[in-house]
């Protein structure tokens, strides 16, 4: 079982930044690829952005390409998402999630094995 956390959301006007962190816990040595998502009510949740578990790879979605940045820090197993240039299309609720078990297809949510609570992302126009 691995347990994942995320933090940072918040309330930031339009053109701000936050970065937001997640932190993936339970299975001692464990290397994961992670991703972070979003959803609005009513609506799918959309792939933002992915990062391989030696951090040499790094994949986002057109949306916020430009604007959102991944990384990681191995030795915490944690992964952050610095959101810049925010706009109020960006509020949503950001899950984060972690691959376990292989797969690879980082855009899919279907590839990712555990998820994150979610942290709500609130941009005032």
């Amino acid at each position: 079982q691995v347990q994942v956390a995320e933090s940072g959301g918040g309330l930031v006007q339009a053109g701000g930044s936050l970065r937001l962190s997640c932190t993936a816990s339970g299975r001692p040595g464990g290397r994961y690829a992670m991703g972070w998502f979003r959803q609005t009510p009513g609506l799918e949740r959309n792939f933002l952005a992915a990062i391989t578990w030696s951090g040499d790879n790094t994949y986002y979605a057109d949306s916020v390409k430009g604007r959102f940045t991944i990384s990681r820090e191995n030795a915490e197993n944690t992964v952050y998402l610095q959101m810049n240039s925010l706009k109020f299309e960006d509020t949503a609720v950001y899950y984060c999630a972690v691959i376990v078990y292989g797969g690879s297809d980082y855009f899919n949510r279907n590839a990712y094995d555990y998820w994150g609570q979610g942290t709500q992302v609130t941009v005032s126009s």
